[in-house]
């Protein structure tokens, strides 16, 4: 399961409000609240790359692979 960093980014760096991501990058707002809050389904790479200068971090800071650990019956 891939998750998705950007709250965590923006409260190390003490941003406060999605709107100061928003008009810094010019990415939707309806984009990063779902990455915001770990819903996005797919993100499109200019998107990730935005972000990535933005925050000064890489694709491994911004989105954080886990193993899903199987149920067993």
């Amino acid at each position: 399961m891939i998750t998705c960093k950007l709250s965590s980014l923006m409260g190390d760096r003490k941003i406060l409000k999605l709107s100061e991501v928003v008009h810094a990058t010019g990415i939707n707002r309806n984009t990063l609240t779902s990455m915001y809050y770990d819903r996005a389904v797919r993100i499109e790479l200019p998107v990730a790359d935005k972000l990535c200068k933005y925050f000064n971090c890489t694709m491994n800071d911004l989105f954080e692979f886990k193993e899903e650990v199987e149920e067993k019956d």
